[in-house]
C-alpha cells in the first residue's frame, strides 16, 4: 500500500487517541516508521496489524477499527484536492459508485504501483445498492465501508447503513492471506447492500425519455459504427463476436499469423480476448448488462510473435480464396515464418542474448506486445446486442510502434492520436527535466566540495588558534569555562637582533618582518602536538606550552626537547646575525578562551610570568631553567648546568639552569 493510506492512519489515531496511544500501538506491531512518506510502499500486513493493535489498546472492535480508518482515509486525501474528482463524478451517490473503477484508473498515472480493486454497480433500488467488491487483499472489507459511509455523509449528505452480505476469501484481520489449496491466484470477493434513500436517482433513471427529433431519426447501419470505431466488435447472447471492425482484425490477423483469418468472426470472445479489468469478472450477458457505467480492458491474445509471419499473411488476398485455397496460405505463411526464424537463429548464433536491465539475465526477444483495448459497453436495442465501443490504450510512440500499429490506424476523430503525441511531447519535457536536474546535481556536488574545502580551511584557522578540544566544545554552544592545570611547562623564546627600533628605513622593517616570519615558521615545524602546543607569539617572543590543553605527565622533558631542538635548528639556519634565547618554567597555570572577535587561548598565573622572566634574563643562544623544572629534568638524565642566582623582577633572587643537552640513548 502506498504511504498515504498509513498517513491518513497515523494523523487521525493521534488526533481522536493522543501521540502515546500511536506511539504504544507503534511498538506492538513493530513500526520502525516515525512518519510515513506518500508515495512509498508500505507491506499490506500493516494496516491489519495496526487495527489489531488499536484495538487491544482502546478496547473497541477490529472492525470498529478498519472502519474508522477507511472514514480517516476520505477525510485525509480532502487536503491533497482529491476531493475535486469525488465531487465532479456525478450528482448522485450511484453515480460515484458506478465511477469508483474510472477512478481508480486515472489514480494510477499518480500512483503507478496501486493495486486497486474492482468494484461493480450490480443493483439498484429506491432503498439503495449492491456493489461487488474483487481484491487481492484479505481483512480490508470493514475497511471498504468506512469509506463508503464517510464518502455519502461528505459530499452527498446521505447517512448510509453498509453490511456485508455474501464473501469468499476473505479473513478478517488476516495479514497472511486465504489458505491456497490451488496455485493459481485466489481472489477476495465481498458483495456489500449500501441502504440509503435512492428515490430521486432511480425516478431521474426512469422517467428519462428521448427527445422527439431522437424518435423521427432513422436506424443506423451497424457498418457505420464499425467505421467510425475501427477497433470496435459486437458481442450477441452468446458472448460471441459477430461484428469487428477493420484494425481489429487485422491486429489479430498480425498478432496470430498462423491462424483462419475468418474464424475471428463468430468465436467466443474470452478466447480472443483476456478481460484485464474489472478484475475476475464473469463474461456473460447479465453481467454486461449490469455493467454498462465501468470501463472495459481487453488484452487480444496472440499465439505468435514472428513480423515475417505477420507481413506473409497481410500480404495475401485471403478473399479470393476458397477454403483448400486458405489452408495452402496458411501453410505458405507458416513456411516462410519458420524459414525467417532459421535464418534469425543462424544470423545470432555467435550474439549474445539481450540483457534484461531490470534483472541483469539474458533474454531472448520479445516480438510485439500485445494491444490492449479500453473502452464502454453499450447495449443496443435495435439489434439486441452489446457494441464494445473502445480505443487502443497508448501512452506514447515507442509503445505504438511496440504494438504494431501506425498513428494512421487510430480513430481520427477521437483523442487518440493526441494522447500518444502528448505522451511522447511528455517524454521529451521529462528528458530536459532530467538534463536541468542532472546538471544542478553536479552543480550541487560542486558547491558541496567547494563548501567541504571551506570547511577544512576554516577548521585549520580555528584549531591554529584555539585547541581542537575547546573548540568542540565552543561548536557545540557549550560555556566557555576555564581549565585548571596542576603542572605545566610553560617556554617563551625571544628572537634578537631582528629590528633596530632606531631605523625609520622600512626597508629595514620589511626585512625585519621576513626575518621573523622565517624564524617564527621554523620555530612552527617543531610543534608537535599533542606534545607541545603553541599559544600564541608577541613581537618577537614566541610562547609555547606542554601540559596543556592536552595532560602530559612528560611535560618538563618535551618542553627542554623542543628548546633543544629549536637551538640546533637555527643554528643550522645560520640566519644573519639573529640570536635568540629560551626560558622554562613548570608550575600549576589556569587556561581558557578569551575574546569574541579573534579569540585566543590564552595562560594565567605565576608559572606563566616565571618562564617569561627566564627567558628575559636569559642569553643568547642558551636555555635557562628555573630550578623545579631543572630539577625534574636532571632526574631522567638532561645535562643541566647551575648558572647561580638570578634577580627576578618580583620574585627577589632566583636560583637557575642552564640547559646542555638531552639524556643519552
Amino acid at each position: 500500500m502506498y504511504g498515504m493510506l498509513y498517513e491518513s492512519v497515523q494523523h487521525y489515531v493521534q488526533e481522536e487517541y493522543g501521540v502515546e496511544i500511536w506511539k504504544k500501538v507503534c511498538q506492538i506491531v513493530d513500526c520502525k516508521h516515525n512518519s510515513f512518506k506518500t508515495h512509498q510502499i508500505y507491506p499490506d500486513k500493516l494496516m491489519p496489524d495496526i487495527a489489531a493493535a488499536l484495538s487491544a489498546c482502546t478496547g473497541q472492535s477490529f472492525d470498529f477499527c478498519m472502519n474508522f480508518f477507511g472514514r480517516c482515509f476520505v477525510r485525509f486525501f480532502s487536503n491533497f484536492g482529491y476531493d475535486k474528482m469525488i465531487r465532479s463524478t456525478g450528482r448522485y451517490f450511484c453515480d460515484f459508485l458506478q465511477s469508483i473503477d474510472n477512478i481508480h484508473l486515472i489514480m494510477r498515472f499518480t500512483y503507478p504501483k496501486m493495486k486497486s480493486p474492482s468494484m461493480q454497480l450490480t443493483n439498484m433500488d429506491d432503498n439503495g445498492a449492491v456493489i461487488l467488491y474483487r481484491s487481492g487483499r484479505t481483512g480490508m472489507s470493514k475497511y471498504l465501508i468506512g469509506q463508503m459511509t464517510e464518502v455519502a455523509r461528505e459530499f452527498y449528505g446521505l447517512e448510509i447503513k453498509a453490511y456485508v452480505v455474501e464473501s469468499q476469501n476473505d479473513i478478517s484481520g488476516g495479514t497472511a492471506g486465504p489458505i491456497k489449496l490451488t496455485d493459481g491466484p485466489l481472489t477476495v470477493i465481498v458483495k456489500y447492500r449500501l441502504d440509503f434513500d435512492n428515490r430521486e436517482y432511480m425516478a431521474k433513471r426512469v422517467n428519462t425519455a428521448a427527445h422527439p427529433s431522437q424518435l423521427r431519426m432513422p436506424t443506423v447501419n451497424m457498418n457505420v459504427f464499425l467505421e467510425l470505431f475501427p477497433f470496435t466488435f459486437v458481442l450477441d447472447h452468446n458472448m460471441k463476436i459477430t461484428h469487428a471492425g477493420e484494425k481489429i482484425v487485422e491486429t489479430w490477423i498480425m498478432h496470430n499469423p498462423g491462424a483462419n483469418p475468418k474464424s475471428f468472426i463468430g468465436s467466443y470472445v474470452m478466447d480472443k480476448f483476456h478481460c484485464r479489468r474489472p478484475k475476475d469478472t464473469t463474461i456473460n450477458w447479465d453481467t454486461l448488462i449490469q455493467m454498462r457505467a465501468v470501463l472495459f480492458e481487453f488484452e487480444l491474445i496472440r499465439t505468435g510473435h514472428n513480423r515475417a509471419a505477420y507481413d506473409a499473411v497481410l500480404n495475401m488476398d485471403f478473399e479470393n480464396y476458397d477454403e483448400m485455397t486458405l489452408n495452402e496460405a496458411q501453410t505458405m505463411a507458416l513456411t516462410k515464418a519458420q524459414e525467417f526464424s532459421e535464418q534469425q537463429q543462424a544470423t545470432n548464433a555467435d550474439d549474445e542474448d539481450e540483457i534484461d536491465p531490470a534483472t541483469g539475465e539474458r533474454r531472448s526477444s520479445q516480438g510485439l506486445r500485445s494491444i490492449l483495448l479500453k473502452g464502454q459497453m453499450f447495449y443496443i436495442k435495435d439489434v439486441d446486442s452489446l457494441i464494445f465501443l473502445c480505443s487502443p490504450l497508448i501512452e506514447n510512440l515507442d509503445e505504438l510502434h511496440g504494438i504494431g500499429l501506425y498513428l494512421n490506424d487510430l480513430n481520427p476523430h477521437g483523442l487518440s492520436r493526441e494522447l500518444v503525441m502528448a505522451g511522447w511531447q511528455h517524454c521529451s519535457k521529462l528528458e530536459i527535466m532530467f538534463e536541468k536536474e542532472e546538471q544542478r546535481s553536479d552543480e550541487l556536488e560542486k558547491s558541496l566540495e567547494l563548501a567541504d574545502s571551506w570547511k577544512r580551511q576554516g577548521d585549520e584557522l580555528l584549531y591554529s588558534m584555539i585547541p581542537r578540544p575547546i573548540a568542540e566544545r565552543m561548536r557545540k554552544s557549550e560555556e566557555h569555562v576555564c581549565q585548571s592545570f596542576e603542572e605545566v611547562s610553560v617556554i617563551f623564546i625571544e628572537v634578537l637582533n631582528v629590528y633596530d627600533s632606531g631605523s625609520n628605513s622600512i626597508q629595514d622593517a620589511m626585512q625585519a618582518v621576513t626575518t621573523l616570519n622565517k624564524v617564527f615558521s621554523a620555530l612552527d615545524e617543531e610543534i608537535i602536538s599533542p606534545f607541545v602546543y603553541k599559544v600564541e607569539t608577541v613581537g618577537m617572543v614566541y610562547m609555547a606550552v606542554s601540559g596543556a590543553p592536552d595532560i602530559n605527565p612528560l611535560h618538563a622533558e618535551h618542553s627542554c626537547d623542543l628548546a633543544l631542538r629549536v637551538i640546533k635548528k637555527l643554528k643550522t639556519d645560520e640566519l644573519e646575525d639573529v640570536a635568540i634565547r629560551v626560558g622554562i618554567n613548570s608550575g600549576p597555570v589556569v587556561a581558557g578562551v578569551v575574546g569574541l572577535k579573534v579569540p585566543r587561548y590564552c595562560l594565567f598565573g605565576d608559572t606563566v610570568n616565571t618562564a617569561s622572566r627566564m627567558e628575559s634574563s636569559c642569553e643568547p643562544w642558551k636555555i635557562q631553567l628555573s630550578q623545579y623544572t631543572a630539577e625534574k629534568v636532571r632526574s631522567v638524565g638532561y645535562k643541566v648546568e647551575s648558572r647561580g642566582t638570578v634577580k627576578v623582577k618580583g620574585k627577589g633572587e632566583m636560583e637557575t639552569y642552564w640547559l646542555l643537552d638531552g639524556p643519552e640513548n
